[in-house]
């Protein structure tokens, strides 16, 4: 017999238990992530989130389990469903709250479903939500991001919807200089131009681990990420806590990108990685200086993939003038059951028309390749 279990709070869940069950070291798939982000007081009903964890047991012993939260609004998801929760309340139903398969304001590509060896729970992981969802009579259930090891298990009336990011791979490259040299001749000399006018500026500026920097500088840090979200009209979601938690609990799993003018840190670019590959997070800075921005958030993170021997380096969402500093599209992956019958029809229709413009404009795309084709 298989036992499934809702829990409002991942530390219900054994941290060991939880991390047996992934497939790589994805940083934000760790329990240690996700039970930062509740502890720290990231993870709020009042901001639209609600912790509604699934685990599958037999004999007591977490076989599967899924992230999972009650949604209380589409903020923080990166997948944008606002025109459907408007249409269906237009029509007088509750849109929310929606039960979501994802990590919280992560736009990062990864397991969504942990099985462990045994593949063949991902299916019941998912019928298990679906279930859930018509128990609790939500609209809807999402799942956001998703590794292609999961894809196939979101079946049936699963609905698909695709995007664009941008990431950059190592191809065994020496030094940045080796990168550089395979791009075309106009991408190449624009980015040296770049560097050149950072230098120019006089700052301070190179990779830490997130353990070696103390309590102090995670305060800056925390405080330059939240006035640069508050200026573009954003929701800083994540505490001070939270980034102090980070520096203790992940170490230098975390690394930072700074930049120092007079011993004061002015600008930074903070980072995640795994064994393999380079999550760009998060960006503040209190001066404005002309491409500061392109030298933490993308040169520094592909100087320390490549002196590392990381395979991958993604920047987080969206950003087509990626593309001129190395980075090339890659699809991402999500998934919707909406389960009134007539609304999903209505949704599919559309998403048929999403589906080609994404299609025509990823095809655009790598026709643009910095990369030389020599």
């Amino acid at each position: 017999m298989i036992e499934a279990r809702f829990h409002d709070h991942i530390d219900d869940i054994p941290a060991a238990a939880w991390d047996a069950l992934r497939p790589d070291d994805n940083p934000f798939l760790s329990h240690a992530f996700l039970a930062g982000l509740e502890r720290s007081d990231c993870i709020r009903p009042e901001w639209g989130w609600q912790a509604h964890h699934l685990g599958l047991y037999r004999d007591g012993r977490l076989i599967a389990a899924a992230p999972l939260y009650l949604k209380g609004n589409s903020h923080g998801e990166f997948v944008f469903d606002w025109s459907w929760a408007s249409a269906w309340e237009r029509a007088g139903g509750d849109y929310y709250p929606k039960l979501l398969n994802a990590v919280p304001y992560s736009p990062v590509i990864g397991p969504r479903l942990l099985v462990g060896n045994d593949p063949a729970l991902r299916e019941l992981l998912v019928q298990t939500m679906q279930q859930q969802a018509r128990r609790l009579q939500l609209s809807s259930v999402h799942a956001n991001f998703l590794a292609k090891e999961d894809l196939d298990a979101f079946n049936g009336d699963w609905m698909a919807r695709s995007d664009v990011q941008f990431h950059w791979h190592n191809q065994g490259y020496a030094d940045f200089d080796a990168f550089l040299a395979a791009l075309n001749h106009k991408k190449r000399k624009n980015i040296r131009h770049e560097r050149q006018r950072v230098a120019g500026h006089g700052l301070e500026i190179g990779m830490h681990g997130g353990a070696q920097l103390d309590r102090r500088s995670w305060q800056r840090i925390h405080a330059l990420y939240a006035s640069t979200f508050d200026a573009k009209g954003n929701h800083a979601a994540l505490t001070e806590a939270f980034f102090q938690y980070l520096r203790k609990e992940l170490g230098d799993a975390v690394q930072v990108a700074l930049a120092r003018q007079a011993g004061e840190i002015v600008a930074v670019a903070l980072f995640l990685r795994s064994a393999s590959t380079l999550y760009g997070r998060y960006w503040g800075a209190c001066v404005d200086l002309p491409d500061l921005h392109f030298e933490l958030c993308y040169y520094q993170g592909i100087a320390y993939a490549i002196k590392h021997g990381l395979q991958r380096f993604e920047p987080g969402a969206q950003g087509e003038h990626k593309l001129a500093r190395g980075f090339l599209p890659m699809r991402t992956h999500s998934r919707h059951y909406l389960l009134h019958e007539g609304f999903r029809h209505a949704v599919g229709r559309a998403l048929a028309q999403e589906r080609e413009d994404m299609d025509a404009y990823a095809q655009e795309l790598l026709g643009r390749s910095p990369y030389s084709q020599s």
